[in-house]
């Protein structure tokens, strides 16, 4: 789960690949840095991020079998919200339970 700013966005074959400053890391199992691509598995605009927009996206580690691809993807079931200080705020509290 972390906070980042959409800087661009591409289509890659049959899926988008967003571009990510990567401004507040709250929960990762694996490491983040400042820029990060962002996988989402569709050319359909869905979840819709606009460039510039800032959003709380909890995405996942996608390694392949073979172990040459190792990205971060927001799935179908991922989260992807307009980042808002009473997200922050949530984020935040949850954090502290789990």
């Amino acid at each position: 789960v972390f906070q980042g700013r959409i800087l661009a966005w591409r289509l890659v074959g049959q899926e988008t690949r967003y571009e990510v400053e990567v401004k507040t890391p709250y929960r990762h199992r694996f490491p983040l840095v400042p820029r990060e691509y962002l996988w989402v598995p569709n050319t359909c605009g869905c979840p819709p991020l606009r460039e510039g927009g800032e959003y709380l996206l909890m995405a996942r580690r996608h390694v392949n079998y073979e172990r040459t691809l190792n990205r971060i993807l927001l799935q179908d079931d991922g989260y992807a919200r307009p980042w808002t200080p009473r997200e922050d705020r949530l984020v935040r509290e949850a954090a502290r339970h789990c």
